[in-house]
């Protein structure tokens, strides 16, 4: 839903055309020679990257509603740096967690160019995933919380811009 002010927001995989920023949204993605169902699988999964087995197990899970609740249910064995934020060489905020997010929206974007052309009609539109239940990846449901999907939706955006107006993209 866009209003006057140049908000996006978007939450419900259901609901298009703004839906596909939802990391439930169906759109199969391959990182590493690996098939991914959503980009929760493969989000939820990275949490325990020191774990093959448990990767798999969230990987082939039915639903990312299920894929989300295995992640979200082992909390004792995340990867250490999952959490440990730093500034990257080019002034990112960087974690295991938003490079995990990164990779994954990438590989979205970057492998489905209808959803491609989706993020960048959002040119000069500030991204919210609007939200009560996620006050880190949302906004929420208050416009308080980090809106760390939103943000990074804009940082890939940017890029894309950037990679098509250089003729790499």
């Amino acid at each position: 839903m866009e209003d006057d002010s140049g908000v996006i927001q978007f939450y419900s995989h259901r609901e298009p055309p703004f839906g596909c920023f939802s990391n439930f949204y169906a759109a199969e993605i391959i990182v590493d020679g690996k098939q991914w169902p959503t980009t929760e699988h493969y989000f939820q999964a990275m949490k325990f990257a020191n774990d093959p087995m448990f990767v798999e197990r969230v990987r082939t899970a039915t639903t990312p509603h299920e894929a989300a609740a295995l992640g979200r249910g082992r909390r004792w064995s995340f990867r250490a740096d999952w959490d440990m934020e730093c500034l990257s060489d080019d002034g990112r905020v960087s974690s295991a967690r938003l490079d995990a997010m990164r990779v994954a929206l990438r590989a979205k974007f970057d492998q489905h160019p209808e959803l491609r052309q989706i993020l960048l009609s959002t040119r000069g539109c500030k991204l919210v995933e609007h939200t009560r239940n996620d006050r880190y990846w949302g906004d929420g449901g208050d416009g308080y919380g980090k809106n760390m999907l939103g943000r990074l939706l804009m940082e890939l955006r940017e890029i894309l811009i950037s990679e098509a107006e250089s003729g790499k993209g």
